[in-house]
């Protein structure tokens, strides 16, 4: 990978976290040049969600208050919560189109596992205990201004509460078909790139090479007004291939226009 500079547009943040677990500074990838690593920490009441109101915060204000188009890489698909807070507190109204393997949306009541990130989408239009959200000032969206794009692995719930929503589910060669009419909060959770390509995955799931995601992630942007990028790597640092992470995130990256290609 040949780490660019960030294009003058774009204001890279980085938050060291998956959810209550502090990562190793720069999430074992190499980080274009300009990045800013964000400080940050939860609260400890023991109240979950009241608890990451103080991770997640700083990035909402560093959305807020970004010049041009705010890009942000945590270690959680949480972290596009406070995207959306940051970019509605600055006047945008965006559409959220969300790259995943997985559906991430379970709600408290749907959960198997209990994971608090499987249920990030489903806050974002407002379904499940709303205090992260509120907390962060983020408005729920309308469901038909989000897009669920590949999430090839869902577990029952999820196949169902998608089925009876106006979440748009679109295939990867499908997405520009699907996009709601107004500027694009665009989410990649790296994993939506195969498993059999990316090793160290915390959800593994067989699919597509990166080329493939990025082609898709290419066809948004050039669709679509970009209003901010949030990119997830929910890997688990220590057991990643630095060179497979790294072509992962520029291949990311240069699809959207956030460093050279």
């Amino acid at each position: 990978m040949t780490v660019a500079q960030c294009g003058i547009l774009h204001r890279l943040f980085v938050l060291d976290w998956h959810i209550f677990d502090a990562l190793p500074a720069g999430l074992n990838v190499t980080l274009p040049v300009g990045a800013h690593h964000l400080s940050a920490a939860p609260d400890g009441s023991g109240e979950p969600w009241r608890d990451l109101v103080a991770l997640y915060t700083p990035v909402a204000s560093a959305v807020r208050a970004a010049d041009g188009v705010p890009v942000v890489l945590s270690g959680d698909c949480i972290t596009p919560l406070a995207v959306l807070a940051g970019l509605q507190q600055r006047g945008v109204e965006p559409a959220l189109v969300w790259f995943d393997a997985h559906g991430d949306f379970h709600t408290e009541d749907t959960t198997f596992s209990g994971y608090l990130g499987g249920l990030p989408l489903a806050k974002a239009v407002g379904r499940g205990d709303m205090t992260l959200p509120e907390g962060l000032g983020m408005r729920p969206l309308a469901e038909d201004r989000a897009v669920l794009v590949d999430g090839r692995d869902l577990d029952p719930p999820e196949v169902t509460a998608l089925a009876e929503s106006r979440v748009a589910h679109a295939s990867l060669r499908d997405v520009v078909d699907v996009l709601p009419q107004a500027p694009v909060h665009l989410h990649v959770d790296l994993d939506v790139i195969g498993s059999q390509h990316l090793r160290g995955l915390r959800f593994p799931a067989p699919g597509p090479h990166r080329a493939t995601v990025a082609a898709a992630v290419r066809a948004v942007v050039a669709a679509r007004s970009i209003a901010a990028v949030s990119v997830a790597a929910t890997w688990f640092p220590e057991r990643t291939d630095r060179g497979q992470t790294d072509a992962a995130l520029a291949a990311v990256l240069g699809a959207a226009g956030v460093i050279a290609p």
